[in-house]
């Protein structure tokens, strides 16, 4: 497989010094969940929230950054990322618990904060724990499952602009709707603050395992999938509306439609970015065809073709 060079990589050669770590062409589709996709002109993974901001700001403003979490829901194409990936790792993992609110690092995962809200006696945190992703993605596209969503437990949050500057901001100036939020683009979500109500551990924990009986039996769990594909249109479930239209198990190459849960695409093998992006808008273009309705991405697609797919 070819990744699509850059036309010019002399500005790695003047990035700002940093005390996190710098790589170049870094091979980032071995962190996310599809395990397929292109390299990175550069991957960044800073120490902690003050090393982020002196990186942006002494950044060419030209250079294109992209923040990468868990790489869960995500498909990065397989000529690869243009520009800075940012990585926050452990400087932004942190998860504090006072009295009925959490302070969550943005690569906290969701999970873990669930756990952490559950040990403290937190209720209404639990459905994190069906969310595979970190606290950063859920605050970005308003995660949700099993009826609740992050706007339902958010106070506020923290996040770096393109140029460095540090932000705050309330939950209810993020323009947070179904698997949205108004948040300027080029932010970089650092922490948010959560909140809960006093509650049993032992009931907290119930319901989180209850959660996790129900992923099982549903989804493909421990495949090679980005999760949830497709956004549920308004009154309808996505999955429905692809097994109606015939999808379940469809397959290009070493993709497909996984044949437990039809809203899960899977790489069975070597699967390009290419194959899996095309299944999805073919299952697309098939619901629409069969059902009126046009499904939306949910997975969240970055990056470049191929040159052979451009040539």
């Amino acid at each position: 497989m070819t990744a699509a060079p850059s036309s010019d990589l002399a500005w790695r050669g003047s990035l700002p010094d940093v005390r996190g770590r710098l790589e170049f062409d870094a091979d980032i589709a071995k962190v996310t969940w599809f395990r397929t996709g292109g390299p990175a002109d550069v991957s960044f993974r800073p120490a902690d929230e003050e090393d982020l901001s002196a990186f942006l700001s002494g950044l060419d403003p030209s250079i294109a950054v992209t923040v990468l979490g868990i790489g869960s829901n995500l498909l990065i194409r397989d000529g690869g990322i243009r520009g800075v990936v940012i990585r926050l790792g452990k400087g932004f993992s942190g998860i504090q618990v006072s009295e009925d609110s959490i302070i969550a690092g943005a690569a906290a995962p969701d999970r873990n904060v669930a756990l952490a809200a559950a040990k403290a006696g937190l209720a209404g945190l639990e459905f994190l724990t069906g969310i595979p992703g970190t606290i950063g993605g859920a605050l970005r596209m308003n995660a949700g499952a099993y009826g609740r969503e992050i706007k339902d437990i958010l106070v506020a949050a923290r996040a770096g602009n393109r140029s460095g500057r540090i932000h705050e901001i309330s939950a209810g100036d993020m323009g947070l709707t179904y698997r949205h939020s108004s948040a300027p683009g080029d932010w970089i979500f650092t922490e948010a603050r959560l909140t809960g109500t006093p509650g049993q551990a032992a009931d907290i924990r119930a319901a989180m395992d209850e959660i996790d009986r129900t992923r099982a039996e549903a989804q493909p769990l421990k495949t090679r999938t980005g999760g949830s594909t497709f956004k549920n249109p308004p009154n309808e479930k996505a999955w429905q509306l692809i097994d109606r239209a015939g999808c379940r198990g469809l397959r290009i190459g070493d993709a497909q439609v996984s044949e437990k849960h039809c809203n899960f695409l899977l790489n069975t093998g070597q699967a390009r970015a290419a194959d899996i992006e095309a299944l999805g808008e073919e299952v697309r273009r098939r619901v629409l065809e069969t059902t009126g309705h046009s499904l939306e991405w949910e997975i969240k697609r970055l990056g470049e073709p191929a040159m052979e797919e451009t040539s």
